[in-house]
């Protein structure tokens, strides 16, 4: 057989096998039908012959007729399968298989590292730090806190402020101890008797006014008492330590009945008083020193000079003028302080300290001595006013000692006690003995020995 002849052969099989396969589609889809016939014939033969099958439910009836259905479909493709493979087919036709089904059955699993490969790589995204919230359970670090700058120049500024602070303190008691207050309060409580409480006031007075230099009214005190009670030694006893201190021109003891004993040159006297006053002021500006003003016996200033001495010492002068220290001694309410201790003596405990005594003097006394010396010139409302009290026996006996002393002669107790006892006294009064002239007629007596 020529390869023409094989062609047309090959050919016409192909077309013959072809027909055979629609005539088998045909023939398959007319049995479907026919078969679909068949069972609604058997369904109503069914119904009819056996009544007692309509008591199975919807459900069950379609499970079996799709088991049919599915079992005559099999059956049929099993007969294909044997037809096309017999004995009758043409050598060199292609074989004719069935429509393979698609099963799991006979494929090869393929490993996963395969599968891996072929997939396209995805991009690994960066994992997030994980958020940690306060209210979390976790472990969570505690945040970075940023210092800020700005603090440490708060705490040079604290510095800045503490050393100025200290500073300033430093200056103030360089400034008191350039004054030397405690070798002034030593030398009052060794040299003047009886009047501790005072002392401690006036000591009081010039601490806090000479702490600092700075001042918006001169420092004005008027001590006030009986006549021999130590008020004209105790301005001795300050001049002569601010003069160590200040200097002898800063220092000025003002007797009246010596400068200006008669009136008639009152007025004089208060403008000479005057200049001397703002020319000592002004070098004591310059040197950056207060000075010390000391007025004895008081009383008898005339009405010129205390009318200039109030525009002194007034707070509507200058910066100059404030920076002063003026200490006015007089017996101006004696007979009042005198009445006072006189019958309040007796309710003074015996075991009561001076500095007690003292203060409850003043807080007595101030009121009554200030309207009485407010009535005779408007000067004592710049002043502090502190009295001194009426000196014992002991007191007294105490002068005789410290003067015979300086005298040269022997301390006998008997003797002093002789000297004390010729002082006229005011009568005893709730156990203490005041003397009517103080400590006046000591010096007279041991000059006489």
């Amino acid at each position: 057989m020529s390869d023409r002849d094989s062609s047309t052969s090959a050919s016409q099989t192909e077309e013959e096998l072809e027909e055979e396969l629609d005539g088998e589609k045909d023939g398959e889809m007319n049995g479907e039908v026919e078969d679909e016939q068949e069972e609604n014939d058997d369904k109503s033969s069914e119904r009819s012959a056996a009544p007692s099958l309509s008591s199975f439910s919807s459900s069950l009836r379609a499970v079996i007729r799709i088991k049919q259905k599915y079992q005559a479909i099999k059956k049929r493709r099993q007969e294909l399968t044997l037809g096309l493979g017999g004995p009758g087919n043409l050598t060199g036709a292609a074989p004719r298989t069935s429509p393979k089904i698609f099963t799991f059955d006979g494929l090869t699993p393929i490993p996963y590292s395969t599968l891996a490969a072929a997939a396209p790589q995805r991009k690994k995204r960066k994992r997030r730090k994980r958020v940690l919230f306060p209210n979390s359970g976790g472990c969570r670090a505690p945040p970075k806190q940023e210092q800020s700058r700005a603090k440490y120049c708060l705490y040079l500024l604290f510095a800045i402020v503490f050393i100025q602070v200290y500073n300033a303190i430093e200056n103030l008691d360089d400034h008191v101890l350039r004054y030397d207050l405690e070798g002034l309060e030593k030398t009052l409580r060794r040299e003047v008797f009886g009047q501790q409480g005072a002392v401690e006031g006036l000591l009081s007075h010039l601490k806090d006014y000479l702490s600092t230099y700075v001042h918006n009214k001169p420092l004005v005190v008027s001590l006030h008492g009986p006549s021999g009670v130590g008020k004209s030694h105790l301005g001795r006893l300050l001049a002569g330590h601010f003069r160590s201190v200040v200097g002898e021109t800063l220092v000025l003891q003002y007797y009246v009945l010596h400068h200006c004993p008669q009136e008639a040159n009152a007025l004089h006297c208060a403008s000479d008083l005057s200049a001397i006053i703002s020319e000592m002021v002004e070098r004591a500006e310059e040197e950056e020193k207060i000075p010390l003003f000391i007025f004895d016996e008081a009383e008898h200033m005339h009405d010129e000079i205390l009318d200039a001495l109030w525009q002194l010492v007034a707070s509507k002068q200058s910066n100059e003028y404030l920076n002063a220290i003026y200490l006015f001694l007089s017996n101006l309410g004696h007979a009042h302080i005198t009445k006072h201790m006189l019958h309040n003596s007796s309710s003074i405990p015996m075991g009561m300290s001076a500095s007690s005594r003292h203060s409850n003097l003043v807080k007595e006394l101030t009121p009554i001595l200030r309207n009485t010396l407010e009535n005779l010139h408007i000067l004592w409302t710049e002043a502090d006013i502190l009295p001194l009290g009426l000196l014992e026996k002991g007191h007294v006996m105490e002068c005789f000692l410290d003067e015979m002393t300086r005298e040269g002669f022997y301390p006998d107790h008997t003797n002093i006690e002789r000297l004390a006892g010729e002082i006229e006294y005011y009568p005893t009064v709730g156990g203490h003995e005041y003397s009517q002239t103080g400590c006046k007629q000591v010096v007279a007596k041991v000059n006489l020995l």
